[in-house]
């Protein structure tokens, strides 16, 4: 195996680890990390791909997504109130005030760009587990 196919599966094994363990913590996105290791994948081990974008869980959002850039609204509400926490919980820390604001600024960017994406494509159904 070459050395960039290794590297490319040791990322995409990582963004897989984390995803994971954001199911878990409110505060660390799952989807993210599952397109990530999707990507790494697709570069690494076709098997792993296959079972990626195959699997119930995170196949589903990882199709909408290569297929439309469409994002669940689940997602998006999730996504946006766990940004949301991650800034109320800087301010109850008491973190200074340029670290605070620039984390809402980039917040702020990332949400924007969360809530803009289409939520399926115009036309179609949208999958049962995604509402």
């Amino acid at each position: 195996m070459k050395a960039a196919r290794v590297l490319w599966l040791i990322f995409g094994l990582a963004a897989v680890g984390l995803g994971i363990i954001g199911i878990f913590l409110p505060l660390l996105p799952t989807t993210p990390f599952m397109l990530l290791a999707a990507y790494a994948f697709a570069r690494s081990s076709p098997r792993l791909h296959t079972w990626l974008v195959t699997h119930p869980r995170f196949g589903p959002s990882i199709h909408a997504w290569h297929a439309h850039g469409a994002i669940s609204r689940k997602t998006k509400v999730a996504a946006v109130v766990a940004m949301i926490a991650s800034l109320l919980l800087s301010i109850a820390l008491g973190l200074s005030t340029a670290i605070v604001v620039i984390q809402a600024v980039v917040l702020a960017c990332a949400a924007t760009f969360v809530v803009t994406r289409p939520e399926k494509p115009t036309g179609q159904a949208q999958a049962p587990n995604d509402s």
